[in-house]
């Protein structure tokens, strides 16, 4: 009787088990179902979201891009003209001629060249100004005139996709250091005694600092300047998001990681790619950086980082209190162009 009653107790225990294993097995069906949707609607949401970022900050023709909705406003178009900055604009429109080159990748680059503005310039030197994410040639009158008045030749290309070039994607540095390479060599074509120096803002100073690194850089360039540059594309873009719409470093760096592959895809780099940092440690000629202390564009940050990896044995920086986004020289001109002017004067011998 005994043995019965266990039998009983044993098929109750087997029957509740299989009950548990079934009840069970359901349970984790579905949670396996619910995380398997909410990871496809999650990688949908992210995939969105990246393809987003992608066309808004890097294709210039979509027409909802940040391209279009920063035109030059007025606001930006009074600083361009304010003080010295409105004689150079002056300068800059009378005494432009207008010059093309062909990119590797086949678009017609176009931009101005100037001849020295005094009335001994000293032969064989020259000057190429890059301006930054979208914005023009003009925005470099200031500095080009300064160049010119010192007896430089001065070159202020448009950079891919902006102003008057061609093309469809911004290469945030990357694809521009090829262009301004074309540029480098085109003077040096016409000239094989030239000494050349770089000077680019914002984005443009992230492209001279990425030409700066490259191995194939012709010994013809002297020096640059970079102002107002970003360490990294990736790193700028993590920045912008956070700041943005306020989202933690994790999440903002998985939405522009996942648009860099986009932009691989369709633009043939990734923003990892584009790392002023990296191409810093193969940099020799002297380098001058500058970087305004209250940029809220571009982190001050961004300073202390590029001087840190810049492997040139001569290089200086200059950091302006107060200074917001490539307003250095109209905070502290005197500081300022005293550093810059004294950079070039003595790399250059002048």
């Amino acid at each position: 009787m005994a043995t019965a009653t266990r039998g009983r107790q044993t098929t109750i225990i087997g029957e509740i088990e299989t009950a548990m294993t079934q009840r069970n097995s359901a349970i984790v069906r579905n949670i396996c179902l619910t995380a398997a949707a909410a990871t496809t609607v999650g990688l949908a949401a992210l995939s969105a979201s990246a393809d987003l970022l992608f066309r808004f900050a890097i294709d210039t023709q979509w027409k909802h891009s940040i391209f279009h909705q920063a035109a030059i406003a007025p606001e930006r178009d009074e600083k361009m003209r304010a003080g010295e900055a409105g004689g150079a604009m002056e300068w800059f429109d009378q005494a432009k001629q207008p010059i093309a080159i062909t990119s590797g990748d086949g678009l017609r680059l176009r931009g101005w060249i100037f001849d020295p503005d005094c009335v001994d310039p000293e032969p064989h030197i020259y000057a190429i100004c890059m301006h930054g994410y979208t914005g023009a040639p003009e925005e470099m009158a200031k500095w080009a005139h300064r160049l010119a008045r010192m007896g430089f030749t001065v070159l202020v290309p448009s950079q891919r996709a902006q102003a008057s070039s061609e093309g469809r994607y911004v290469g945030m540095g990357w694809l521009e250091r090829n262009d301004l390479l074309g540029w480098i060599h085109a003077i040096v074509a016409g000239d094989e005694q030239s000494r050349i120096l770089l000077y680019g803002g914002s984005m443009g100073a992230s492209t001279v600092m990425m030409a700066a690194g490259d191995p194939r850089l012709p010994r013809n360039v002297v020096a640059a300047v970079a102002e107002s540059g970003y360490a990294s594309a990736r790193s700028e873009f993590i920045d912008a998001a956070r700041g943005m719409f306020h989202l933690p470093r994790f999440l903002a760096a998985t939405c522009v990681d996942a648009a860099g592959l986009v932009c691989k895809y369709r633009a043939g780099y990734d923003f990892a790619d584009a790392s002023c940092v990296r191409s810093l440690r193969h940099t020799v000629i002297p380098m001058l950086f500058i970087h305004g202390g209250d940029d809220r564009m571009v982190s001050p940050r961004s300073l202390d980082v590029n001087y840190a990896a810049c492997s040139s044995l001569d290089r200086t920086r200059l950091l302006v209190p107060g200074a917001g986004h490539m307003e250095s020289s109209a905070t502290d001109p005197k500081t300022y162009w005293r550093t810059y002017e004294g950079f070039v004067k003595r790399v250059f011998g002048l």
